[in-house]
């Protein structure tokens, strides 16, 4: 106990000083190391009495109870600083530890400290000291703030919970990915004998919007299945700059449906990279900038570039910007900042899972000024450079 080691060590000191001057230099310094190693311990520790006085206690313990007073009993600071906590009877919890004569843990105690929630574990022990009953010395109280723990068992606990709902809606996008097939070319074939035999022009209409609802649904279910798969599309050698400029062709009809003058910027002289699925990433980034721009027009540009280690594609954009919770949820499965019905929130997620494929990032940014920036980061290792291809060095 390292209360204990104090007080052994104040015991040794008292002793020496009987034995000379440099014994009792020894001793001192002793008893200075051992309070040093207490303060700095990032631990709280309390040493209490019989009458739950507090005899000793370090300056983390100080800062963890925030209501110490030294003229109060160790059961009233703990009751006053957690006053949420369920426990309410601390003075007969911590007698009943010290009975035992063993340690007693109180464990997920939470309070407000510094404006955030944090958590806290307090370890009850008795003293023991040779001859002497606990009851008539007392005990410690090791007192850890474990919110950093806590936070990490609730990650895993909510990537456990998405992986399960990943899973099933897997489960439900195949078994629904055929009848939706069936249902579709029935209302185009529909469609077309209308169209033939001069039908009724709303009939055709609502069969056209049943048929855009449809393909909507369709839409939902090919990303729900591509993000649940493992692996995505045999790897193909392919130009950077062409994946870009296709992506980039790809959307120029939204583009200009919506004002956007998209801004060509691309080296010359890269290497080629497996092409996997990157030119689904560009095309997402892309409809996600023209969105963000909200009709109004603006400028999207697409860059390509080197650095000493790294391909960067970057999409920067004159739209809303991204605000700190965006930011932090950005690539969140089921995530969206579009209005209902307009968005899956698995596009990003996908971007992201493809890029991971690469060992590469995505890094989302606010431009200065006005709009975001998203830079897509590929190690050089992942290209053909690896081989020795390119034109020039990085």
């Amino acid at each position: 106990m390292i209360v204990l080691f104090i007080k052994k060590m104040n015991n040794c000191a008292d002793k020496t000083g009987n034995g000379g001057s440099d014994q009792l230099g020894d001793g001192l310094c002793h008893r200075f190391v051992a309070q040093s190693i207490i303060e700095s311990i990032p631990i709280g520790i309390v040493a209490f009495n019989s009458h739950l006085m507090i005899t000793e206690c370090n300056k983390q313990a100080i800062n963890l109870l925030t209501t110490y007073n030294s003229a109060d009993t160790i059961a009233e600071i703990i009751r006053t600083s957690f006053r949420k906590h369920p426990v309410t009877n601390w003075e007969d919890q911590i007698l009943r530890a010290i009975h035992k004569e063993s340690s007693t843990a109180f464990e997920d105690i939470t309070f407000q400290g510094n404006g955030s929630k944090k958590t806290i574990r307090i370890i009850c022990s008795p003293l023991v000291v040779k001859g002497q009953s606990p009851t008539e010395v007392g005990g410690t109280l090791l007192i850890e703030d474990v919110t950093a723990e806590v936070l990490i068992h609730e990650g895993l606990a909510s990537a456990e919970r998405l992986a399960s709902v990943g899973k099933l809606s897997a489960k439900v996008a195949h078994e629904l990915n055929n009848p939706l097939d069936g249902i579709l070319r029935y209302i185009n074939l529909a469609i077309r004998v209308m169209e033939n035999a001069g039908g009724s022009r709303p009939a055709i209409q609502y069969l056209n919007e049943s048929r855009k609802g449809l393909l909507r649904m369709v839409k939902i279910i090919s990303e729900l299945l591509e993000f649940s798969r493992s692996s995505y599309s045999a790897f193909k050698e392919a130009d950077i700059n062409k994946i870009a400029e296709d992506a980039v062709k790809a959307m120029e009809n939204q583009a200009n449906d919506n004002q956007v003058q998209i801004i060509k910027k691309y080296q010359k002289g890269l290497p080629n990279i497996r092409s996997g699925n990157l030119f689904q990433v560009f095309t997402n980034l892309i409809k996600n900038a023209i969105d963000a721009m909200e009709g109004q027009g603006g400028v999207l540009e697409v860059e390509t570039h080197l650095t000493a280690s790294e391909l960067i594609i970057n999409f920067s954009d004159e739209g809303i910007g991204l605000s700190q919770e965006v930011q932090e949820n950005l690539f969140e499965p089921f995530f969206s900042t579009k209005e209902a019905g307009k968005g899956t929130g698995l596009g990003l997620a996908i971007c992201k899972e493809i890029i991971e494929k690469y060992n590469g990032r995505i890094v989302a940014q606010n431009r200065q000024g006005k709009g975001s920036l998203f830079s897509v980061c590929i190690p050089l290792d992942h290209t053909s450079w690896e081989f020795g291809g390119g034109d020039g060095k990085c």
